[in-house]
C-alpha cells in the first residue's frame, strides 16, 4: 500500500498516519536497527519553530512527524490533504510500550527516574524497562551527554523516551541519536507522571490560537489553486551522462501530483543524486511542499545530493513563506547544479591563511552533529600554528547553518583559546546561524 503523501503546514512536514500506523511504523524503525527518532507536533511547538531555526531544521530532518492536537488536523483539511488524526503523547506512548511488551523490546526513559520506572514495571510487569535516569537539569550545552549516552549504550534499548520538555529534549535528542544508536527515540514531554497513574502530561501555556489560525490562512491563500489544472500526468524520470537522475516536475505540483509520482520520485532518491527541476513548474501547494522536504530529507539521510533546479517565482515564493528556502539547495540550471556538486565533492570544511599577527579559518557548508568532529580535527591542526598573543579570525560566510552540536564547538574553541591569551572572532555571520546562537543565549560571548 503506498504512502500518504505529506503536507507541509508552516513549513514542517506531518505524515498522514494513524495512531496503529504510528506503532507500525516505530516498530519497523526498530526492526532496521538505524538510529530514527519521530516528534509530535502541536501548535505551541509549531509556532516555536517558526523564530528557533534550530528548531525548523530538527523538524525539518526528523523521520516521523505527527500531529499532537485537532487544530493541526483542521489546518490539514484547510490546506487540502487531511491528517487522519491527532496522535498525542497520553495515546501514543502505552501504545508504543505495548507494543514493546508485545515484541519484547527494550525500553529506556530518559527524564524518568527509577521510582516511576518501579511504578511502570507493577503495572507492565512483561515490559523490559532496561532503564531510567533524570539527569541533572542544565543549560543543553552544560549537561553530561557523555555520562548519558554511557548509560544507554550500556543499556541497549530499543526505544528511548525523552522526558525534557520542549524544545529542549528535541534538541537533545537531535545532537545525541546517532551516538545513542537507539532505532526509535521519541520526545515524551516533561514527565512520565501519566504512565505511573499518578497525573497527565502538563498542559503547554499560551497557546496561540488566533496567531496559528492567521499564519494558516495565509498558507491557504497564498497556495490556493486558482484553477483547474490538467490531469496528472506520468512522472518523468531520467538518467543524465554523469549519473545523475534528473526529475522534471509537471507544472502543478499539488496532491494530486505527487499522489501520482510520489514513488517513482522516491525510488529515484534511493537510487542516486537527484536534480529537480521546476523551470515548468508554475504552481505548487502544500503537499507538494511537503512532498520536496520528504525527498529532500531521504536523499540527507543517504548522503546524496537533492538539487532543486530553476524553480520559478510561485514555488520559489511558496518556499519563502513556510521558511523553506534555506534548507534546499537551488541552482539556476542543471549545468550549474552539476559544477556544483563536482566542486562540493572534494572541498574541504576548513581552509586558512596565516600572518604573522592573525591566523584566518573559513568553515564551510554546515556545521552539525554530523561533521562537527571532524571539523573540530581539521581546525585544531590549523591552530596548532597559532602563538599567544596571536588573534584567530573564523570566517562563518559560507557556513549556512549550524546547530547546538555546532554551537559548542565554537564554545569550546572560544574558552580553550581564552586560556592560551589567544583572541578568537567570529566574523560574517548570516542571519540563520546568528539566530541559532541567539536562542542559546550565547550571542554576547561568542560574537561580543
Amino acid at each position: 500500500m503506498q504512502a500518504k503523501s505529506p503536507i507541509a503546514i508552516l513549513g514542517v512536514p506531518f505524515d498522514n498516519v494513524t495512531l496503529a500506523e504510528t506503532c507500525a511504523l516505530a516498530a519497523t524503525m526498530v526492526e532496521s536497527r538505524y538510529p530514527h527518532y519521530a516528534t509530535i507536533v502541536g501548535v505551541d511547538f509549531l509556532l516555536a519553530a517558526q523564530i528557533d531555526v534550530e528548531l525548523r531544521r530538527i523538524l525539518f530532518d526528523a523521520h516521523l512527524i505527527v500531529a499532537e492536537e485537532n487544530l493541526v488536523v483542521w489546518a490539514s483539511r484547510m490546506l487540502g490533504n487531511p491528517l487522519s488524526e491527532c496522535v498525542t503523547v497520553p495515546n501514543l506512548i502505552p501504545q508504543l510500550l505495548a507494543v514493546a511488551e508485545q515484541k519484547g523490546l527494550r525500553v529506556f526513559l530518559l527524564g524518568g527516574d527509577e521510582a516511576a520506572a518501579q511504578k511502570i514495571r507493577a503495572r507492565q510487569p512483561k515490559l523490559q524497562l532496561v532503564g531510567a535516569f533524570k539527569p541533572e537539569m542544565k543549560p543543553l550545552l552544560e549537561m553530561d551527554h557523555a555520562d548519558i549516552l554511557r548509560r544507554l549504550r550500556d543499556a541497549k534499548p530499543d526505544i528511548l523516551l525523552v522526558a525534557f520538555g520542549c524544545p529542549m529534549q528535541e534538541k537533545w535528542i537531535n545532537m545525541n541519536y546517532r551516538e545513542a544508536g537507539v532505532p526509535f527515540v521519541l520526545g515524551a514531554g516533561l514527565n512520565f507522571d501519566f504512565l505511573t497513574g499518578e497525573g497527565r502530561p502538563q498542559k503547554k501555556g499560551g497557546v496561540n490560537f488566533w496567531k496559528f489560525t492567521s499564519a494558516v490562512l495565509k498558507q491557504w491563500w497564498r497556495l490556493r489553486s486558482r484553477k483547474k489544472g490538467p490531469p496528472p500526468v506520468q512522472a518523468d524520470v531520467m538518467p543524465d551522462p554523469h549519473g545523475n537522475l534528473v526529475i522534471r516536475a509537471p507544472v502543478r505540483l499539488d496532491a494530486a501530483a505527487v499522489s501520482a509520482a510520489q514513488a517513482e520520485w522516491q525510488r529515484a532518491v534511493e537510487s542516486g543524486h537527484v536534480l529537480f527541476d521546476l523551470s515548468e513548474t508554475t504552481f505548487t501547494d502544500s503537499t507538494g511542499v511537503g512532498m520536496l522536504i520528504r525527498l529532500r530529507k531521504r536523499a540527507r539521510e543517504l548522503d546524496r545530493q537533492f538539487i532543486l533546479i530553476a524553480p520559478r517565482p510561485p514555488v520559489q515564493a511558496a518556499l519563502k513563506l513556510m521558511k523553506l528556502d534555506e534548507f534546499f539547495t537551488v541552482q539556476a540550471s542543471l549545468t550549474s547544479a552539476r559544477i556544483l556538486m563536482e566542486s562540493s565533492a572534494g572541498a574541504a570544511p576548513v581552509t586558512s591563511g596565516v600572518t604573522e599577527k592573525e591566523l584566518s579559518i573559513r568553515w564551510t557548508g554546515e556545521i552539525t552533529t554530523l561533521n562537527a568532529v571532524e571539523l573540530g580535527a581539521y581546525t585544531e591542526s590549523e591552530l596548532n600554528q597559532v602563538s599567544p598573543g596571536m588573534n584567530v579570525v573564523i570566517d562563518l560566510s559560507r557556513v549556512t547553518f549550524v546547530d547546538s552540536t555546532g554551537i559548542g564547538l565554537m564554545v569550546r574553541f572560544k574558552k580553550n583559546l581564552k586560556r592560551r591569551d589567544i583572541n578568537l572572532t567570529f566574523s560574517n555571520v548570516s542571519a540563520s546561524v546568528r539566530n541559532v546562537i541567539r536562542v542559546t543565549q550565547l550571542e554576547a560571548f561568542l560574537l561580543g
